[in-house]
């Protein structure tokens, strides 16, 4: 089989990792890493033996895929220029900065016919797909999803709804589907002008309802999903790679002569989880989708809605924070002490 050439623009933390694991996969080529730090580019093009291009325009003549890894501001450009130079993309999550350069990224890969791929890489936890399979035949009630950070791990470039909850609201839609009925959320600022620390509910028509906790200023590191689900409940820690059902039931055991009987009320089935890392998967999918064997599971389209959310979360969060400056003290209701 024909290798497939790709190369990595942006080798901070995440750039690197993307550059070791296509290091490791079969039937690809690691042709360069781009970087306009040129001792951090070096460093890491010389750690995975590769090229180092300071000017990611000429790894863009060498490559047929390429993954994008830097700041969100940057995105539109280098992805817009990828596509129209004929190059596959993976775009780090945000796809964009707004949904008009986005829905443009989706028209250009339309139109060169190039794959691309947004790295909301949570698709690609093991958790989450054993989770997925769990619930596909259960009547869901709830679903609450905890994505909590300390301040200096996260990325202030953007809001804490665009930086860490975006994540959540991609695995929402791809669990609940888009059939929303409403949507209500409050958000506050801590150590930024953005909004730090944010709550999004919604409802869906006929289904379940769905609680969003993002905070990038919590001294815990906390990935989880829960699942009120009719007969179940389900607890899934992306971190730690866990996924226990709790189920509620009245088995009585009896010795011989009825000795030694006991009764349980509940039981607890913990589910075997792959120790695969996520961004194996998710790059090898990338590739497999560049070679034409499988199709895209999370094309910019995906990326863009879940802009939309952000977007919608966003104004209501500051339609609400308006709202609470122009409420007088005196309309309020007043306690009485008992």
């Amino acid at each position: 089989m024909k290798s497939i050439k790709v190369g990595v623009i942006g080798v901070g933390t995440m750039g690197e990792r993307h550059c070791r694991v296509y290091s490791s996969l079969r039937n690809v080529d690691l042709v360069g890493a781009a970087d306009l730090n040129a001792k951090r580019g070096q460093a890491v093009a010389a750690e995975y033996d590769t090229q180092y291009f300071q000017d990611y325009q000429q790894l863009l003549d060498q490559v047929d895929a390429v993954s994008i890894v830097t700041t969100t501001p940057s995105h539109f450009t280098l992805a817009a220029e990828a596509l129209t130079r004929s190059v596959h993309v993976l775009v780090e999550k945000p796809i964009t900065e707004n949904i008009d350069q986005g829905a443009k990224l989706v028209e250009l890969a339309e139109e060169h016919g190039k794959m691309l791929q947004v790295g909301h890489i949570e698709r690609f936890n093991p958790v989450f797909l054993e989770l997925k399979n769990v619930i596909k035949d259960l009547p869901l009630i709830a679903v609450n999803i905890k994505r909590l950070s300390p301040f200096d791990t996260s990325n202030t470039d953007v809001d804490v709804i665009r930086d860490l909850m975006i994540h959540d609201l991609d695995l929402v839609i791809n669990l609940l589907g888009r059939n929303f009925e409403s949507l209500s959320a409050w958000g506050r600022s801590i150590s930024t002008k953005a909004v730090d620390h944010a709550v999004a509910n919604f409802s869906f028509i006929g289904g379940p309802v769905s609680t969003l906790f993002a905070s990038r200023v919590t001294e815990q590191k906390v990935r989880s999903i829960e699942v009120i689900a009719e007969g179940a409940y389900i607890e899934a820690d992306l971190l730690g790679k866990t996924l226990l059902i709790h189920r509620r039931t009245f088995p009585e055991y009896v010795g011989k002569h009825n000795a030694g009987k006991y009764r349980q009320e509940s039981i607890i089935e913990k589910i075997h989880v792959p120790m695969i890392e996520p961004l194996l998967l998710e790059l090898r999918h990338f590739v497999e989708c560049v070679s034409g064997k499988e199709t895209c599971a999370v094309p910019g389209s995906d990326g863009v809605f879940a802009l939309q959310l952000a977007q919608s979360i966003s104004e209501q969060i500051c339609l609400s924070q308006s709202f609470q400056q122009n409420i007088l003290v005196s309309n309020l209701p007043q306690l009485t002490s008992i």
